[in-house]
């Protein structure tokens, strides 16, 4: 046990001096006035470069969730010279999806205008999201309503992401005050249509690479097999990398340095960079 705790530490020490990390900077502010802000992670001896962007955007069904649980995240994409930005954003019930998505691609915004002020290269932006984040990034970036240029978004990364066709799935579980799912989704299909990027997906589309958990929920299972087909009708080489963990576990493995999907990550950024 002891020498577990003391590996623990070491690997903790190492993530540590990768990286720089710029806390708490606002980017924009919820519709109740109240600061919205985001992490940077930069890797050290970044200056004179310009490296490639990966915004990450937490789950947590919706309602829960906080950027400051995914530190390791960041700092594990800086040991490949990559710089990441999480953002928070307002949870449910003090918002609604829609009103989550601006926000998140108020983020995506701020981060075009303002990364290069940390080495970043604006030209050469992902995002990725986790199960919540999943649907809420690539939302932001399909739904033209949000005012995203799909051009300007160099790749989308799913991992395990749900919602992503939610007005399928409520029209067959109709949403209740269980989870603060009234209050996230309403009553109206037409929200549920806005909210499905599924329903955005076409030709101007950017680079996908979805990951799907073979052990997580048989709806998030389910949504993204019917996600790959459409996008397949774009992208027809595109299919889901299907990984032995559960929900929780698809996140959770990118604690560790040596995770292989952080490495193919860092591969699918450098094949499709600008």
């Amino acid at each position: 046990m002891q020498k577990i705790i003391y590996l623990g530490f070491g690997i903790l020490m190492m993530m540590s001096c990768t990286s720089m990390k710029h806390k708490d900077v606002v980017y924009g502010h919820s519709k109740n006035k109240e600061d919205l802000k985001l992490n940077i992670f930069v890797p050290k001896y970044s200056e004179n470069k310009k490296l490639p962007v990966l915004v990450f955007v937490h789950g947590g069904n919706w309602n829960s969730g906080d950027k400051n649980t995914y530190g390791f995240f960041g700092r594990n994409f800086s040991k490949k010279d990559v710089i990441t930005v999480i953002p928070s954003y307002t949870l449910s019930p003090k918002a609604n999806v829609d009103e989550m998505t601006r926000e998140i691609s108020e983020a995506l915004k701020w981060v075009q205008k303002n990364i290069q002020n940390y080495n970043g290269d604006a030209k050469n932006l992902f995002v990725t999201g986790h199960s919540a984040g999943g649907q809420l990034v690539a939302n932001a970036v399909l739904n033209p309503k949000f005012g995203i240029d799909t051009k300007s978004i160099s790749g989308i990364i799913l991992n395990d992401a749900a919602g992503i066709d939610m007005k399928d799935y409520l029209e067959k579980n109709p949403p209740t005050s269980e989870d603060d799912y009234l209050t996230t989704w309403s009553n109206d299909p037409k929200n549920w249509y806005q909210a499905s990027p599924i329903h955005f997906l076409d030709q101007n589309s950017p680079p996908f690479l979805i990951y799907v958990g073979s052990k997580t929920y048989q709806s998030i299972k389910t949504a993204n097999e019917h996600f790959v087909t459409k996008l397949n009708e774009f992208q027809p080489k595109v299919k889901p990398i299907i990984i032995n963990k559960g929900h929780i576990p698809m996140v959770l493995q990118y604690f560790f340095p040596w995770n292989k999907r952080s490495t193919e990550i860092v591969d699918f950024m450098q094949k499709n960079k600008k």
